[in-house]
């Protein structure tokens, strides 16, 4: 007599999910370390310093806001902010013009690996070697561009240490480093716009300008606000430049609001003060990237 078989199970039980929590937090925790110890502490120590007069040779002593006070009544620190704001527009929109120029170059022109190495080239230059390079390009009485001045027929001139031209000088300094950085950005962003969007408009017969401006300038607004947002903080944080080749000179007209903060605090070990201004730059920073961003909508895409 057969043995009755039992019969199929209809159903298998799911095997437990593995909880990959734990491994995910060791994972983290050298960057989280890293951020709480190189970013959140010195930036709460800041803000309390900011408050103190504190020197280095002597226990802080709290102040209360007699540092902003200061800090509003002094015209230094207007000046610095003021030339500031100046190197950031003639920086910025210089810079983001030819980085577009070249993003959308590459796009239609070529796409070879070696020349998008060769655009990067100068941003693996460090600021300081930079800066070194270009003060003894722009030497005036022995820099090769004066040299070539003279060979056209044009008078010479103190690119860094005239007040007329000393920060339009560093934003170009500034510019030939950084432009192949933010062109491959923008770049990066032409690749994620489809072919055929283009191909539509050109059966429509629009030009290429006309498929530049309605088309290529509205699908890259989320990167090119990301762009902006990254090339304003950054600008607004020139340091390396100005300490190489200007010093602040001549007569303040280069002294940025990053090199006041150092001076303050380095020269004249006025740690409360820095911090104070320091303060003020980060509050600055923190409203221009919540305008920009709410402005350009970066959380958002013309691509559907």
């Amino acid at each position: 007599m057969a043995t009755p078989t039992k019969p199929a199970a209809t159903g298998s039980t799911p095997e437990p999910q593995r909880d990959d929590t734990r491994l995910a937090l060791l994972f983290i925790l050298p960057a989280l370390i890293g951020f709480l110890v190189f970013l959140l502490w010195p930036t709460l120590r800041g803000i309390y310093l900011s408050f103190t007069k504190f020197n280095l040779l002597t226990p802080a002593r709290w102040t209360g806001l007699d540092n902003y006070v200061r800090m509003v009544e002094d015209p230094v620190f207007w000046n610095a902010l003021g030339v500031t704001v100046y190197y950031v527009v003639v920086n910025i929109g210089i810079q983001t013009i030819l980085a577009l120029i070249i993003a959308v170059l590459m796009q239609r022109l070529t796409r070879k690996t070696w020349l998008r190495g060769l655009v990067l080239t100068p941003y693996l230059v460090s600021n300081v070697v930079a800066a070194l390079i270009f003060l003894w390009i722009l030497d005036y009485q022995l820099g090769i561009g004066n040299k070539v001045l003279e060979l056209l027929g044009l008078d010479r001139i103190a690119f860094l240490a005239d007040s007329a031209w000393v920060i339009p000088t560093v934003a170009l300094i500034n510019v030939w480093r950084h432009v192949g950085y933010t062109a491959l950005l923008i770049f990066a962003g032409l690749q994620t716009i489809p072919a055929t969007v283009y191909e539509a408009g050109r059966v429509d017969g629009a030009s290429e300008l006309r498929l530049f401006k309605s088309i290529t300038l509205p699908l890259l607004r989320p990167i090119t606000a990301v762009v902006l947002i990254i090339s304003v903080v950054g600008s607004f944080q020139v340091f390396d430049t100005i300490a190489i080749a200007t010093k602040g000179g001549p007569v303040n007209s280069s002294k940025v609001l990053q090199y006041y903060i150092y001076e303050a605090a380095f020269s004249r070990f006025q740690f409360g003060y820095a911090s104070a201004m320091s303060v003020a730059l980060l509050i600055v920073l923190m409203l221009i990237t919540f305008l920009q961003y709410r402005l350009t909508r970066a959380g958002s895409s013309d691509l559907a």
